[in-house]
């Protein structure tokens, strides 16, 4: 048996273990990353964003990138503008690394249905969103166009509404129905030689602006973007005869630079439902921003609905106070107000 002594130790006597994943010591300080260089996020796929380095410049080029651990589980999505570092050369088999989301403009968002909180994120940035909509085959469906402008009225982003297959319905009733909301909207259909009516019209209302296309499946969403962007190669589908619905083409959102490079258009995969579990009720009356102030008169816990107790909106309407688009500005308010309320969510 070996005995130690038991002399008292000095300094040179200490023995430090030496720390496995190094001896820098952990800082909550996180790297400023000032040399990152700004892109543009375009797609999504499998864990990769492609994104484009100075996009309309001298040095544009697409470069492949992975995201930062720093930036936890914060979405990032087409149209997004993102700080790289690492290799942003754009060379084949290289990689860069997403270090940071730039502030957005608009963040445009839904949930699966109504009773689920969870965001499902869809574009950021956008300025415009290209509600689209068959008048017939498939039937148009009101509820989604509803909880379309809801999603965008509360992101603070304008509409348009692009309606397809008018050689089979005259638009007129379905856009008597909307006229109310002051939504925009063009009409278009495909000729018999294959060019599409009304895309002129379409190309113009996106000029200048970074639009989202949105509309479920069938609705030609994929052939108008054809149309605007030659070259895109979107997969366009056939409704299926049984049940009425569009087959699902696009399977990921793409932001695709429009000609000359006056603007972007971001397409996105057709969608079935369109749930607002992740909207605020009482943040759709702040996008109204005429009623809004008018609504601060009103009872606590009032809904502003159509019935509602002592609604002061009701009031400041009929008194002239809301102006005089007023009553058909507050039919609309309390239309989407309805769509966003009902707990049942739409389904194509």
């Amino acid at each position: 048996m070996v005995i130690r002594g038991t002399r008292d130790l000095d300094e040179s006597d200490v023995r430090i273990r030496p720390n496995r994943r190094g001896s820098r010591p952990r800082t909550k300080d996180r790297p400023a990353h000032e040399d990152a260089v700004p892109a543009r996020v375009v797609a999504v796929d499998r864990g990769r964003w492609r994104t484009v380095v100075d996009a309309g410049g001298p040095e544009e080029r697409e470069v492949t990138a992975m995201r930062a651990r720093e930036l936890g589980r914060s979405p990032v999505v087409p149209g997004d503008i993102v700080a790289l570092t690492g290799d942003v050369s754009g060379r084949k088999d290289t990689l860069a690394r997403i270090v940071r989301i730039e502030e957005r403009s608009s963040f445009l968002r839904r949930s699966a249905d109504d009773d689920d909180t969870t965001e499902r994120p869809l574009v950021a940035n956008a300025d415009l969103v290209v509600i689209v909509t068959a008048l017939a085959d498939p039937e148009p469906r009101a509820g989604m166009v509803d909880r379309c402008l809801v999603a965008a009225y509360v992101a603070g982003i304008d509409t348009l509404l692009a309606l397809t297959k008018a050689d089979l319905r005259d638009p007129a009733t379905f856009l008597h129905d909307y006229a109310p909301l002051g939504v925009d909207h063009v009409v278009t259909h495909v000729e018999p030689d294959g060019t599409i009516a009304g895309i002129d019209e379409l190309r113009e209302r996106l000029e200048g602006r970074i639009s989202v296309l949105i509309g479920h499946s069938g609705v030609g969403k994929s052939t108008l973007l054809n149309a605007l962007v030659p070259g895109a190669g979107r997969a366009t589908g056939a409704v299926n005869d049984v049940t009425g619905r569009g087959r699902h083409t696009s399977s990921s959102a793409l932001a695709l630079r429009l000609p000359d490079r006056s603007g972007w258009v971001i397409d996105t995969p057709g969608v079935r439902s369109f749930g607002l579990g992740h909207v605020d009720p009482d943040d759709l009356i702040g996008a109204f921003e005429d009623l809004a102030p008018l609504a601060e008169e009103c009872p606590r816990g009032c809904t502003h609905l159509a019935g509602a107790p002592d609604c002061a909106l009701d009031d400041a309407v009929a008194e002239g106070r809301a102006g005089t688009a007023g009553p058909s500005r507050l039919a609309s308010y309390r239309r989407l107000a309805e769509a966003l309320r009902r707990n049942d969510p739409w389904e194509a």
